[in-house]
């Protein structure tokens, strides 16, 4: 059986597309926000990752949907604009099995045929570098933000949620 190493996976598709990209290790952090500091980036650079669930008018689908760090997710805009009627994050079973990963440590690139990706448009609009963790929470990589959207051509979704 292969190993599954997400973080040997990232950079080999990284250097396959010639991807501009640095690897950082570094401690553990909580929240988005301590990651941030301890990287020394932007909180919005950050691409956080969420598996969801999609259901409904006959539609199930898993979701990678990925978003600046600085904003919230509002999943029942994101379950419409995929095709359903109600989202939901995914069980920690679920997640492990689809991104071998633990929350936290999910990166915003689906390598599994189950998992569809998504990226809100804000994602490119504000930094030319997006940060994340690959695939354990001791190891970022900090990737030119023309370079992920080249080579994971997400669709794109506004889900994020808006203040009135």
């Amino acid at each position: 059986m292969l190993k599954n190493n997400i973080f040997e996976r990232l950079t080999t598709l990284l250097d396959t597309h010639n991807a501009r990209y640095r690897v950082m290790e570094h401690e553990t952090g909580g929240r988005s926000e301590e990651i941030a500091k301890i990287r020394g980036t932007h909180l919005g650079q950050g691409a956080k990752a969420l598996v969801c669930h999609v259901k409904g008018n006959g539609h199930r689908q898993y979701v990678l949907a990925v978003l600046p760090a600085d904003q919230q997710a509002d999943l029942a805009i994101l379950a419409k604009q995929i095709g359903g009627t109600r989202a939901s994050l995914a069980s920690p079973k679920e997640v492990s099995e689809l991104t071998h990963c633990v929350f936290g440590a999910i990166p915003p690139f689906s390598f599994h045929p189950d998992l569809k990706l998504v990226a809100d448009p804000l994602l490119f609009e504000r930094y030319d570098e997006l940060a994340f963790n690959a695939g354990s929470l001791e190891r970022s990589i900090i990737l030119k933000t023309e370079d992920y959207l080249r080579i994971t051509v997400p669709e794109l979704v506004v889900f994020r949620k808006t203040v009135d």
